[in-house]
């Protein structure tokens, strides 16, 4: 594949931890994330700012408890950071096409961090400020949603989750966000990830203590 890294990049050292993702501020509207639950599972989030209008962005779910995924949380977070820099930057970016050679990158670096094969469902998504679009692979992850005025759509699985195969080939797909057309008009995106976490733990009438809950949200101001 064309988009493929430049093998001569300078390596990276290794961490010793996770780090915390940081969310990067939009001009046209807000993102947020929220995470929920006892830090059991592998369950994480990231935010990469290639240029300053995109913002590379993942939700994972990394199958196993917190000790047993640290090593490969870790693995992930670091390609996801160092690849997500390189192949979004520049200003002539074909971004679906970028997010699948981010996922080849990244499904190497979990089958290699876990000796083998280790599912890994996860969204993988750019927003492009400028243009309002959102490219996105959703690794066999729960479908994200998209809201308008008049319905909901859902951004079903293009691939399967990471981890599982070396050799599949995922898809991508684009989706227009227009103004004053994404989730609730008067919410933040903060909100709008608690709001559904919310709504989570009413549904099971406690709070999810088998399990962690994550949600990260994109609104465009109208």
């Amino acid at each position: 594949m064309s988009t493929a890294l430049n093998e001569e990049r300078p390596v990276i050292m290794p961490w010793k931890d996770p780090l915390q993702a940081k969310i990067p501020q939009i001009r046209d509207g807000y993102l947020g994330a929220v995470y929920y639950g006892q830090r059991r599972s592998g369950d994480f989030y990231d935010f990469v700012r290639p240029t300053p209008d995109r913002v590379v962005f993942g939700l994972f779910d990394v199958a196993g408890d917190v000790k047993q995924t640290r090593d490969i949380v870790i693995a992930l977070q670091q390609k996801f950071r160092s690849a997500g820099a390189l192949l979004f930057e520049g200003a002539e970016v074909n971004e679906p096409e970028r997010l699948l050679a981010l996922w080849i990158e990244i499904n190497r670096a979990v089958m290699l961090a876990a000796g083998g094969v280790h599912s890994c469902p996860a969204f993988l998504g750019c927003y492009n400020e400028e243009i309002g679009t959102l490219s996105y692979v959703n690794a066999g992850h729960t479908p994200g949603l998209v809201r308008d005025m008049s319905k909901i759509r859902q951004l079903e699985a293009t691939a399967l989750p990471l981890g599982l195969f070396s050799h599949s080939v995922p898809d991508s797909s684009v989706v227009a966000v227009r103004p004053g057309n994404t989730f609730l008009a008067f919410d933040t995106a903060h909100e709008t990830c608690v709001g559904v976490l919310s709504k989570v733990q009413q549904y099971m009438c406690t709070a999810p203590t088998h399990n962690d809950v994550t949600a990260l949200s994109v609104v465009r101001n109208s």
